[in-house]
């Protein structure tokens, strides 16, 4: 069966403008189609050479590509400041769910870094954080892979008011496929009560959005999901996704 933007060759032999076309085209022609239909057309398109990225904060997108292809890598990245309840939560989905989990670390661990750096280099320089232990070993962890999934939603904040749901990654010269995209909270909320998803435990505890515990704090009444990520700072990303 056709499929808007399967190519005919394997997309492993691809070149990088034939796969940004390709992304161009599907981010069109799959606008407006199911997320789960986004995430078929992403492992029926790439195969073994497509994983999801999980934060852990939810499993919802882990759950939406098992459904799509069962066994599906999940990639999530270990930086050393973690929640243990994100920790826990990255567990219970390996157990739960029909997914390969894969967890990424930095080259250096936290002690090393303070070494090097001087301890607490989120408080001083978080980009430069961020950099070593999120952004350098993601680029190493997908090199293997030519499309990846996140689960950036549209309404989490301004920086990401226009995300495609299948994109061009320039960074990293790969498709990058956000199939709930176009998801308002109240459809996470709907799906993870439909399917009985996993979720951090923190997101009932006040927190709208989880990330590492030195750069992560409750939300305040009337603040977007993503306030409590670098609060008081100009920081809004870590480099992952802009």
């Amino acid at each position: 069966m056709s499929h808007p933007g399967i190519p005919a060759t394997d997309p492993g032999t691809l070149t990088d403008d034939a796969l940004r076309a390709l992304a161009e085209q599907a981010g069109r022609e799959l606008e407006d189609a199911d997320a789960l239909d986004i995430l078929r057309w992403a492992t029926g398109t790439f195969g073994d050479r497509f994983c999801v990225t999980s934060s852990m904060e939810d499993a919802v997108v882990a759950h939406l590509a098992s459904r799509a292809r069962p066994g599906v890598d999940v990639v999530f990245l270990d930086t050393g400041y973690h929640f243990p309840e994100t920790i826990g939560t990255r567990d219970a989905v390996e157990a739960v769910m029909d997914v390969r989990v894969l967890t990424l670390t930095p080259r250096q661990s936290v002690a090393e870094q303070d070494a090097e750096y001087g301890p607490k280099l989120h408080d001083r320089d978080p980009d430069l954080c961020c950099a070593l232990r999120k952004v350098a070993p993601l680029a190493e962890g997908l090199a293997d892979y030519r499309a990846w999934a996140t689960g950036l939603r549209r309404d989490e904040s301004p920086t990401r008011a226009h995300t495609p749901v299948v994109g061009w990654d320039e960074k990293r010269r790969k498709v990058k496929v956000s199939p709930i995209a176009r998801w308002t909270q109240d459809d996470v909320d709907a799906y993870v009560a439909e399917h009985g998803v996993l979720t951090n435990p923190l997101l009932m505890d006040g927190y709208g959005s989880v990330g590492c515990a030195p750069c992560t704090r409750r939300l305040l009444a009337g603040e977007d999901a993503r306030a409590g990520r670098w609060a008081g700072r100009a920081k809004t990303e870590c480099g992952l996704h802009g």
